[in-house]
């Protein structure tokens, strides 16, 4: 019995110590892997650092306007100084048709409008003077309408000699109408520049754009490649040529259209008068023509 008691406390005292030996290994291995879990701990109780202010948007705004305003190498001004002298010529010719083509337009709008005003004058004057002669006077000079009531008056008064011989009636109605076409042909004057203008200046503008063309291939063989800073130049030139020819073709065309039927309609008016006016020579009193 003692001898069990014995090899029972034995036991219990190795247990005990192979126990002691192994918790601190355990403890040990099981060390590392608790630490990850223990480490966000920290992280949550770290001061907290205010973020930095963004700069109000109208203050980056103008920075990045600031950095942004450079001179434009592909411009108008670039195109000038940097084009030869074919692009030159070119731009040249689209600024006179353009300039020219204004003119002609502002004039013949203030030639139109005089037009009406002296047709207006005529249709409140002339027909309440006592003679067709009066009436004319009353016209101011250089006005369509006192040149063909002269010319009608005219007509009238050299019915001799051979033209005696014509009928008086063909004779004032040839001397009226060849007066009304003097009047149309004055009011044309200009209408064939615009027509000119309106159907050569988009291929002056085209020319330029093959020219500009031209230069971006010679730059891309020179250079051996197709790299932006080498094309960007001529082919901004082409599309600059182009957009100037279609903006000097436009205005003309529209103009030319629209004048002619201002004239169409003011030469009615015209007519109109000079009808009149061939029904009262023939009914005034004449005298005799001589043989």
């Amino acid at each position: 019995m003692l001898k069990m008691t014995r090899l029972a406390v034995s036991a219990a005292v190795l247990l005990i110590a192979v126990v002691s030996a192994v918790l601190p290994q355990t403890a040990t291995a099981q060390a590392p892997t608790a630490a990850p879990a223990a480490a966000p701990e920290p992280a949550a109780t770290a001061p907290v650092v205010p973020p930095i202010p963004a700069p109000p948007p109208a203050q980056a705004a103008a920075g990045t306007r600031a950095i942004e305003v450079v001179d434009n190498p592909y411009g108008l001004e670039a195109l000038w100084k940097g084009g030869d002298i074919v692009a030159k010529i070119t731009l040249a010719i689209l600024a006179i048709m353009s300039m020219g083509s204004w003119y002609i337009i502002i004039t013949k709008v203030y030639e139109q409008f005089k037009m009406g005003a002296q047709a207006r004058a005529a249709d409140k004057s002339f027909w309440n003077a006592p003679s067709v002669r009066q009436g004319a006077e009353k016209l101011k000079d250089g006005s369509p309408y006192r040149f063909i009531a002269e010319s009608g008056l005219e007509a009238t008064t050299k019915h001799t000699g051979l033209l005696g011989n014509v009928d008086l009636n063909t004779w004032i109605s040839m001397s009226i109408q060849r007066a009304i076409d003097n009047v149309q042909s004055s009011t044309q004057d200009g209408l064939a520049f615009l027509a000119t203008v309106g159907s050569t200046a988009p291929f002056v503008g085209l020319f330029g754009t093959v020219w500009g063309i031209y230069h971006a291939l010679t730059a891309i063989g020179i250079a051996g490649q197709a790299s932006i800073d080498k094309v960007a130049g001529p082919v901004g030139e082409a599309l600059i040529m182009t957009a100037f020819g279609l903006a000097v073709a436009v205005p003309a065309v529209l103009g030319y259209n629209w004048l002619v039927r201002r004239n169409k309609a003011a030469m009615d008016m015209v007519r109109g008068f000079a009808a009149d006016l061939h029904a009262v020579l023939l009914s005034a009193p004449k005298t005799p023509a001589r043989a």
